[in-house]
């Protein structure tokens, strides 16, 4: 008989949250996803789980969901991610992941929800002063997106010194990679992320790759930054749930990165090693704010948890990358088709 309580994922049929549905599921664990659909897809979930449609913010909702489902834990990957946009629009972001995130907080105290783990991100440091970071780094965040995620990882903080509930805050580097078995992967349309940006190129979606900078204090000149693969990311998630119930009085704030970093010229050349190719790459100034390297100190939770990377090979995140566009390019079709015969049926 399967004990553990069933998990609410929000985000789930995005890019990270559909990986952390999948390693819930491998674990068997019970899995519930909401989510909006604005950024996620359908598709990205697996037809036995529970979806419900909507958004994170709904206290009613959530009151539902936690009612009809039992939830015992949360895993809260819904929130906008594209750090250019927050400067544009900063209220909109503070809405999404502070607002929205205040009200999940509200709603799991209400109904009773012991543990939440909650997706934050490398951008709460800003412009480190060092590179390897530790958690204990002056935090120091540059744009509304990494004031976004702070704000929350406060809220939580208090919330969970005066309710029984705890929570871990894992600090992200940069995710990349898809599922090793191509269950799932990103599929967001105009990504911004470097090695989705350059397998969409290899695979002729793009006509280049644009490397902003070249002068930086790095051997090639160009950022160098600590990229995590996706499914050794959300394994860090599981292991951090049952650290929480294992230890309700405990709460976490971990880096989750290697420590290792790569350059964007290195990470152009293995796309380009991947698929026997060259890819087009576009010289330009580098973009204000952006730091030389960060790379994540990975020490905490390499020895808070039981977490042993699987996929720490830059070669390995390029294939699974490469891998999943070579799906997506089937999904598609059928997806398109699928919408237009509901369309056409409505």
């Amino acid at each position: 008989m399967n004990c553990k309580p069933p998990v609410l994922v929000t985000g789930g049929a995005g890019y990270i949250g559909s990986h952390a549905v999948l390693a819930l599921l491998d674990a068997d664990w019970p899995v519930v996803v909401i989510d909006d659909l604005s950024t996620g897809f359908r598709f990205a979930v697996p037809p036995a789980v529970p979806f419900y449609r909507g958004d994170v913010g709904d206290a009613g909702l959530l009151a539902q969901i936690f009612a009809e489902q039992r939830i015992g834990a949360i895993m809260h990957f819904a929130g906008s991610v594209v750090v250019p946009d927050s400067v544009s629009d900063p209220l909109g972001y503070y809405d999404n992941n502070t607002v929205k995130s205040r009200a999940l907080i509200a709603a799991a105290v209400a109904a009773g929800v012991p543990h939440i783990i909650f997706s934050s991100t490398a951008a709460t440091y800003g412009i480190p002063d060092v590179s390897p970071v530790t958690e204990d780094a002056p935090q120091r965040p540059i744009n509304p997106y990494g004031w976004s995620k702070l704000m929350t990882e406060r809220m939580l903080a208090d919330t969970a010194a005066v309710h029984p509930l705890n929570y871990c805050a894992l600090r992200y580097f940069n995710v990349a990679g898809a599922d090793p078995q191509a269950r799932t992967g990103q599929s967001t349309a105009g990504a911004t992320h470097l090695i989705k940006v350059a397998c969409e190129a290899a695979t002729g979606q793009r006509s280049h790759v644009d490397v902003y900078g070249t002068d930086y204090a790095t051997p090639d000149g160009t950022g160098v930054r600590d990229y995590i693969h996706v499914s050794d990311l959300v394994a860090a998630h599981v292991l951090a749930l049952e650290a929480l119930i294992a230890e309700p009085g405990q709460s976490l704030t971990m880096n989750c990165g290697y420590g290792r970093g790569f350059s964007v010229l290195e990470v152009l050349d293995a796309v380009d090693r991947a698929t026997d190719g060259a890819i087009e790459r576009r010289f330009g100034p580098r973009r204000a704010g952006d730091p030389d390297a960060i790379v994540s100190d990975p020490a905490l939770i390499r020895s808070t948890l039981p977490w042993e990377p699987k996929y720490a090979d830059l070669e390995q995140i390029v294939f699974h990358a490469l891998q999943w566009e070579r799906v997506l390019a089937e999904v598609w079709p059928r997806e398109a088709e699928t919408a237009q015969q509901v369309g056409s049926a409505a």
